[in-house]
Formats: C-alpha cells, structure tokens, sequence
C-alpha cells in the first residue's frame, strides 16, 4: 500500500485549496467571467452591498463579544 503525504501527518496535494492562490485567483475569475457572459451572475445593488456590509459588521461584533466572553 502506497504511503501519501496526508498518511504521513502532511499536507495533501491536491484540490483547490492547496492550490498556489495566485492559481486560486485565476479559475475564480474564470468562473465570475463566465457566469457574467452567461447572464447567471448576480450583481449587487448599492443597497443590496450596504445591507451585506452591516450584516457583516453586526455578525464580527457579535464574534469579538462572544471570544472575549471565554
């Protein structure tokens, strides 16, 4: 049976987050390119990104509050 670098305590090879990111960012913007030329891609409103930003502030102060609780 062949050992792998995963058997052996390391890191596995393969998949896309062991990707170099450069590489990562490459087959993203494949992805949004493609879904935009595809018409499937969804593009945010003003309100629509203001919304997602205060749901993001409001979830990190409820994070840094739980974390600081511990």
């Amino acid at each position: 049976m062949a050992s792998s670098q995963q058997d052996k305590g390391g890191t596995s090879n393969r998949g896309f987050a062991s990707m170099d990111p450069q590489r990562q960012r490459e087959i993203a913007s494949q992805g949004g390119r493609a879904a935009h030329e595809k018409g499937t891609a969804h593009e945010f409103s003003s309100e629509e990104a203001r919304e997602a930003g205060r749901k993001g502030g409001q979830a990190r102060s409820q994070n840094s509050r739980a974390n600081k609780a511990r």
